[in-house]
């Protein structure tokens, strides 16, 4: 696994989905899945789109919005969670189908998809060069990708804040969680590994964004209690989860001010093209 990954940042269980698409959704994903999904509709007319790390379900929502109805979705995820929310809860849209897959050793036949698209999941690969070979093997030849990540801690605030209050609350070893999404791919860095493997008119770009949410405590609850960190919150905090979560709400409205938050976030976005 990569440096600073454990197993439980993979583990999205038990209420971690409705709470991460509920609360994390409006402000962390909605708006880089809308871009993105925009991207995609501006290439993809047509054949089969494979997104990888669909969640909840909220990409391939906006997708299903952009793309014209024959093109097929094919949503896949590692966690089973994730996907029984997405399917529950997104699962009447048209030609979409949710599948359990690895990125990393993905079922599916070679050439056999004219898009992969990924948000906010690249980060989370074990080994990244092994998941973007695998995105290219089974991308069709001049086959499109792109893929969004976030920035680092300290160009995401909101997290960084999220992250040290949530820290205060251990006597020792912290959660990781959110060092994970948030500064794991670099730019340059990112933009070489697509290279290295061969994929062509590679393109990353900075995208910032000031999101507006009506409630600190919704937002705090969305950092606690929606993702794999609460895991270690339950097992090993020195407060309840609850606790942390009015804690850090109190905390995000120092930084924010009052609500209506008004909170800047910054993501990496990387496209680009299968040989051929």
């Amino acid at each position: 696994m990569r440096v600073g990954m454990t197993k439980s940042h993979v583990e999205f269980a038990g209420s971690i989905p409705a709470v991460y698409d509920a609360c994390l959704g409006p402000l962390l994903f909605e708006f880089a899945a809308a871009d993105l999904a925009e991207r995609v509709a501006r290439v993809i007319s047509r054949g089969r789109v494979l997104e990888l790390a669909c969640g909840t379900g909220i990409l391939t929502h906006f997708l299903r919005q952009h793309l014209p109805p024959e093109v097929e979705i094919l949503a896949t995820d590692l966690n089973p969670g994730m996907l029984d929310f997405a399917r529950e809860h997104r699962g009447g849209l048209p030609r979409v189908q949710y599948q359990l897959a690895d990125a990393l050793d993905l079922p599916y036949e070679g050439s056999s998809c004219d898009s992969v698209v990924c948000q906010h999941g690249i980060m989370f690969f074990p080994d990244l060069a092994e998941g973007l070979s695998e995105i290219l093997r089974v991308l069709s030849p001049g086959g499109y990708v792109a893929c969004n990540v976030w920035d680092s801690l300290e160009a995401n605030t909101v997290a960084l804040v999220a992250h040290d209050t949530i820290a205060r609350y251990f006597e020792s070893e912290p959660p990781t969680f959110l060092k994970t999404p948030f500064g794991s791919c670099e730019l340059e860095a990112t933009l070489e590994a697509f290279r290295v493997l061969g994929f062509e008119r590679i393109q990353g770009e900075v995208v910032d964004a000031t999101i507006e949410r009506p409630s600190a405590v919704e937002v705090a609850r969305g950092f606690v209690m929606g993702n794999p960190g609460v895991l270690e919150i339950q097992e090993r905090a020195t407060a309840e989860p609850a606790t942390i979560v009015a804690a850090l709400a109190d905390e995000l409205e120092q930084v924010f001010g009052p609500a209506p938050l008004r909170i800047p976030l910054r993501e990496l976005v990387f496209t680009g093209h299968a040989p051929g």
